[in-house]
């Protein structure tokens, strides 16, 4: 269950809290998914692809901790 407080009336940035929590949880794009009926090859396809891109995430995060690829550096605001 997602709860967000509200302080001093300000709507707005509960908002955006609210909509970056449910970003993060993936609520936006499990609402999606379920908007419209999902044959079971889309879905597995779906996960096979989702599988792959965590793998290769993974994968990248670990040679950067390893120094094999120089991790991004952010540049200052």
């Amino acid at each position: 269950m997602v709860e967000i407080v509200v302080r001093d009336n300000n709507v707005e940035q509960a908002l955006r809290a609210l909509k970056k929590k449910m970003q993060r949880e993936g609520t936006f794009r499990e609402m999606k998914r379920r908007n419209h009926y999902e044959k079971p090859s889309e879905k597995r396809a779906r996960q096979k692809a989702e599988a792959i891109r965590r793998a290769r995430k993974l994968a990248r995060k670990r040679a950067q901790r390893e120094g094999l690829i120089p991790s991004k550096s952010r540049s200052a605001r």
